[in-house]
């Protein structure tokens, strides 16, 4: 079996992780996987990105050429809006790999709507947002017109049926009409808003969990792990990621919010841990407004940096508004660090209230601050909670759960083309 994974980037970001982890689990059982990105940075042959010069400049071009039509409106919607119209290289690189089955991820920016019924290969797109059943935005942010048809796009604050939301779903309504396709979904929330979609509510739509390595994602000795990153052995050391600090989709007005409720009870207990791409500038500004020590660790984009600062924290705050199911919670608990966030999207499949975490009501700042004292404030509930936690990802969150499930899937589904095939040639 030869199956082709597509994916904007191989290691930036939370979907181009999930998508290189599968890579790597069916690399290990000796599938032939190859990636094909728009933006490769890591080292595997098997990964493979532009092949000259004017395609890397391209490449680099295609963000800003992309969005142009969003230009006449007021909420453009960059990095959260993608028309997908700007044409790709990818038609003659799969012909020429000839892949038996292609798994698209994340291709916001990468792949033009009208290229996909072109390949001519059984299709299974595995989506870690809503894009690929909207008129372009990434999440709708509580708007339900993909139900329908998009148009009037609240995000654009548009006001006309007619608009560029309208046009996007229009043209993926027609390129994707008669495609023989099967769409996963990593959450459960996320399989119920596509089959709601008019693009494919008839669509057939599995539910497989990402999946991450537990021998490198694993309980370590914080004391020991405190001591190699250099961090206070005396201090309750709350994790966030660095988008949640000025990100809204990811919950930066209520992490200040949260933080600033914790100061009079915690003021000198509590340091926060920060990783992820945060601007220098901004470094100071977040320590004078959350009144915690902040220890940032910028972008770590390898797995042992990332597990030692997770198996550091005594929780982990994820306050995003508006998710499917993040890699970070996952990578939280397969540490044994408990995690706190607003029950919305897919987190309720991951955290499970008071077991293995704390999950708050709906954008209430101040029940995310109860959840994080809940954690810290009796030692033998968060050695309990930090054992579930780990065993939730054993269960259910494993690479190799992950690679099985996808294997299956795509076995299930080359059987059924060779089968379609040989009953139109008798």
């Amino acid at each position: 079996m030869r199956p082709l994974i597509l994916s904007t980037f191989d290691i930036s970001g939370g979907a181009a992780k999930a998508a290189f982890r599968l890579h790597q689990g069916l690399r290990k059982i000796h599938i032939d996987s190859t990636m094909l990105v728009q933006y490769p940075e890591s080292s595997e042959n098997n990964i493979i990105g532009a092949t000259n010069k004017l395609e890397k400049y391209l490449n680099q071009a295609r963000p800003t050429l992309d969005n142009l039509p969003l230009n006449r409106y007021q909420g453009r919607g960059y990095g959260t809006f993608s028309p997908q119209w700007f044409p790709d290289f990818t038609n003659s690189k799969i012909a020429n790999l000839s892949p038996d089955i292609i798994n698209l991820h994340w291709i916001c920016g990468y792949i033009q709507i009208e290229s996909i019924p072109r390949w001519n290969k059984p299709l299974v797109w595995t989506l870690h947002d809503m894009w690929t059943f909207t008129g372009g935005c990434q999440y709708s942010n509580g708007c339900d017109r993909y139900i329908k048809s998009c148009g009037a796009c609240p995000q654009l604050h548009s006001h006309r049926e007619k608009d560029i939301s309208r046009w996007i779903w229009e043209r993926k309504a027609k390129a994707w009409q008669n495609l023989d396709i099967t769409i996963v979904t990593p959450s459960q929330w996320l399989a119920n808003c596509t089959r709601t979609s008019s693009l494919f509510s008839r669509a057939s739509i599995k539910v497989i969990p990402n999946g991450i390595d537990i021998q490198r994602y694993k309980p370590l000795n914080r004391t020991f792990v405190r001591e190699c990153l250099n961090l206070p052995q005396d201090k309750q050391l709350v994790l966030a990621g660095a988008n949640s600090l000025y990100l809204p989709r990811k919950g930066s007005a209520y992490l200040h919010k949260t933080l600033k409720s914790l100061q009079t009870e915690y003021k000198h207990k509590i340091e926060l841990i920060v990783f992820g791409s945060l601007p220098s500038e901004a470094q100071s500004r977040f320590q004078l407004d959350f009144g915690f020590p902040i220890h940032y660790f910028g972008n770590l984009k390898d797995d042992i940096s990332l597990a030692l600062i997770y198996a550091a924290s005594d929780v982990f705050i994820a306050p995003y508004i508006e998710d499917n199911l993040p890699n970070t919670i996952i990578e939280a608990l397969a540490c044994g660090t408990p995690c706190v966030g607003f029950a919305i999207g897919g987190i309720p499949e991951i955290i499970e209230h008071q077991k293995n975490g704390f999950l708050a009501q709906y954008l209430d700042a101040e029940e995310l601050a109860v959840g994080i004292s809940w954690v810290l404030e009796n030692n033998q509930r968060w050695q309990e909670l930090s054992q579930n936690a780990r065993q939730k990802v054993e269960r259910e969150y494993t690479q190799e759960i992950q690679v099985k499930r996808y294997l299956q899937l795509f076995t299930e589904i080359m059987n059924n083309t060779l089968e379609s095939r040989k009953m139109r040639y008798e």
